[in-house]
């Protein structure tokens, strides 16, 4: 086992993550560029990758395993997670998830379509013990706003593409919600916002995590007015106009709203695993 040159990493990863083939070159160089303070490693054989890092507290993550298909099968894969293991170890780890690290990390868990991961990760003594799901927007569907925005500039809200001053947000976004989601915000492809009378009153990003949206969130005092509607088909417009014909939106918790606002649908479930580690 050798530190990962991360080039030949992004051309495995690339060869590998058949479902995110269009991104998984990118998540290598991503997942490479945590927050400052996160500890983090890419180790590699011959044929295979996988990035580490820790999360909070003594908890670890696998963050991204990836074996070139041509070499599959020979034990490369167990080989990179008992590595990914003993370096989180090293770093006072006692549990290893294969599990998102936020707020840079590439899937919430191992997608159901990779079965032999998730295979590996049960032969390993990893149980599952959530469950998470992305949904999918079509972008060739109607996502104007016309309408929208001119109901909220009578009720004095704008709607703004943040530049490169993003702190404001990110203190909007941290006062309302957490760290996590205020990195995402500053370190996105795309941020909006809706904001009445200098008050950010809404936010949403997209690109944080290549080719996806999210996060996003309303004020409170906010909601009803149709902000994240708003701020929503802003980000997909943005991503449709940089080449994507759909977006992923990551790790979701209100079906309905997706739902309605951009008939976004269920159709990435993931399994998030854990193991001890002694």
């Amino acid at each position: 086992m050798r530190a990962a040159d991360l080039t030949e990493a992004r051309e495995v990863a690339a060869a590998a993550l058949t479902l995110d083939a269009p991104q998984a070159a990118a998540l290598v160089g991503y997942l490479s560029r945590p927050p400052a303070e996160r500890q983090w490693t890419a180790l590699a054989t011959d044929d295979g990758v996988v990035l580490a890092s820790m999360g909070q507290g003594d908890t670890g993550h696998v963050d991204l395993l990836a074996v070139h298909p041509s070499a599959q099968g020979r034990g490369q894969g167990r080989a990179l997670v008992r590595a990914a293991e003993e370096w989180l170890r090293a770093q006072g780890a006692r549990q290893a998830r294969f599990a998102g690290n936020p707020p840079c990390y590439a899937w919430p868990g191992i997608d159901v379509r990779y079965t032999a991961a998730a295979c590996l990760a049960e032969n390993l003594g990893y149980e599952r013990y959530q469950v998470a799901w992305n949904m999918t927007a079509d972008l060739g569907a109607d996502l104007s706003v016309t309408a929208d925005l001119a109901r909220l500039e009578q009720a004095g809200v704008r709607v703004v593409a943040a530049g490169a001053e993003r702190e404001p947000v990110a203190v909007f976004v941290r006062e309302h919600w957490n760290d996590n989601w205020a990195w995402e915000a500053a370190n996105a492809s795309g941020l909006h916002y809706a904001e009445r009378d200098g008050q950010i009153l809404g936010f949403a990003a997209w690109g944080a995590r290549p080719g996806w949206f999210g996060p996003t969130g309303t004020a409170p005092q906010a909601r009803g007015l149709g902000v994240g509607r708003v701020l929503l088909r802003r980000c997909l417009a943005d991503l449709r106009a940089s080449g994507q014909d759909d977006a992923e939106i990551g790790w979701v918790g209100p079906l309905r709203f997706y739902s309605r606002a951009v008939g976004a649908r269920v159709e990435r479930v993931f399994w998030l695993y854990r193991r001890e580690l002694a």
